[in-house]
């Protein structure tokens, strides 16, 4: 067989060598002594001569010997002593230099000769004693010095024994057996003393073990009290924490709404709603002019969305002060809103029934009489809202029919649109959304006078 193997320098080096047998303690390949390869039958006889066998009639008889048997009766003889080794199912890590190659076919005849004797050689050692063989060199020198150990030991009781037999040989000393045999009976009763003791005790031992079992069983079922004591308690706490974040979160939600709410007690609603400006020389609602002049043409569904505005506002301070207007009724329609005549007379025809807060259009805006008696109405109900909330006082312009009258020129402006001027008409729409103003500050000022 072909080996490979590491040499001491680290190196790997490779050598042809025979490797037959593997050390049966530590598994690692062995390389025979060249002294196996010239071992003769004489020889093998000569170590093997001491074994002994037992024939059946109980006599010991003498082995034959080994150059009597050829190898094929040395198998089949009984009174050969054979120990078959195992094969090593796992090799060793270590062993990984081991390789199997090629021999020559001419030496195959004589080397399965040599490994024949050499196994017959191995099973004749492992049998006269508990050593499987071969060995490697370590393994030997640590067999042999365990059996050093054991020899040592073996020695020193040999010794004690023999130290011990000859003191009992030398003794002199007689023997009272009356006094041993009531010692003896003293032992006995001390014996069955102590063995009721010992039942007593064992019973002892028995209760005390029950009740072992009890308290364990009663502290299992406290453990679980406890765990279930624990459980319950850690959701609680958890269920408390809930509540504790919810009723966080209502107070912040109360305290946003009781200061969302104080900021609206403090808004003015309709201020807020109809924002009533100017814009120069045009009176403004909610950014819609109120108006046209010759140089400025405000298109009509501006001033027609200003009326919507305009009616809208004056019909909910009427509701807010609970005011039913006297011959008109409002009809907030955004940019078509109009006027009801509650008294008109359908064989009358004075005036017509909705009385229009929207102009028509077109380049010139006379002639129009349902938007100029709509438009003298709405004043008429801006003047009952004023009578009904004022403690006497008088408003910025006063109302006189279908004009409005400034107080410190003493100059009054109409507001239809027959025989007046664009500049006129503006003027008078910019003193009537003056007074709207008034009286939506009034209201919010002194509301619960205003109201009855």
């Amino acid at each position: 067989m072909a080996t490979s193997r590491i040499d001491t320098s680290g190196k790997l080096s490779t050598a042809t060598t025979h490797v037959s047998f593997v050390c049966q303690k530590c598994r690692q390949p062995l390389k025979l002594d060249h002294t196996f390869n010239t071992l003769s039958q004489s020889l093998v006889s000569e170590l093997s001569a001491p074994l002994t066998s037992i024939s059946e009639d109980g006599r010991d008889s003498i082995t034959r010997p080994f150059q009597q048997l050829s190898l094929a009766q040395y198998e089949e003889d009984p009174n050969v002593i054979k120990l078959k080794v195992p094969a090593r199912t796992e090799m060793d890590v270590s062993c990984d230099f081991t390789l199997l190659g090629e021999t020559e076919s001419g030496n195959m005849g004589n080397l399965s000769h040599r490994l024949k004797v050499s196994s017959v050689l191995f099973d004749f050692m492992s049998g006269q004693s508990e050593v499987d063989h071969p060995l490697c060199e370590e393994c030997t020198d640590t067999l042999l010095d365990k059996l050093d150990q054991q020899l040592k030991q073996t020695e020193d009781e040999c010794r004690d024994y023999r130290e011990f037999l000859e003191k009992l040989n030398s003794s002199d000393e007689t023997v009272d057996e009356a006094a041993l045999d009531k010692e003896l009976e003293q032992l006995r009763g001390e014996e069955e003393k102590l063995m009721q003791e010992l039942e007593k005790v064992e019973s002892e031992q028995q209760k005390v073990e029950d009740l072992i079992a009890q308290e364990r069983e009663e502290a299992s079922k406290l453990e679980e009290s406890e765990a279930k004591y624990y459980r319950d308690y850690a959701e609680l706490k958890r269920l408390r924490m809930d509540l504790e974040d919810d009723h966080m979160s209502v107070e912040n939600q109360l305290q946003f709404a009781n200061g969302q709410l104080n900021k609206l007690k403090q808004v003015n609603v309709f201020n807020s709603t109809f924002h009533i400006w100017h814009n120069g020389h045009f009176g403004t609602i909610n950014g819609f002019r109120l108006g046209r002049l010759p140089n400025i043409q405000v298109e009509w569904a501006e001033i027609n969305a200003a009326w919507g505005q305009a009616a809208l506002l004056l019909h909910s301070l009427a509701r807010k002060v609970n005011l039913t207007f006297k011959k008109y009724r409002l009809v907030p329609y955004g940019s078509f809103s109009y006027i009801e005549n509650l008294e008109w007379d359908k064989k009358k025809k004075e005036e017509p029934k909705e009385l229009s807060l929207f102009g028509s259009g077109g380049f010139k805006f006379f002639w129009d009489t349902k938007f100029d008696m709509g438009m003298a109405a709405f004043l008429n109900c801006l003047e009952q809202l004023w009578e009904k909330i004022n403690d006497g006082n008088n408003m910025p312009y006063a109302i006189c029919g279908d004009r409005l009258q400034d107080r410190e020129t003493s100059n009054s402006f109409s507001v239809k649109t027959q025989f007046n001027c664009e500049e006129q008409w503006t003027k008078a729409l910019k003193f009537m959304l003056t007074n709207l103003k008034w009286c939506l500050s009034w209201i919010q000022a002194h509301g619960a006078k205003g109201q009855s």
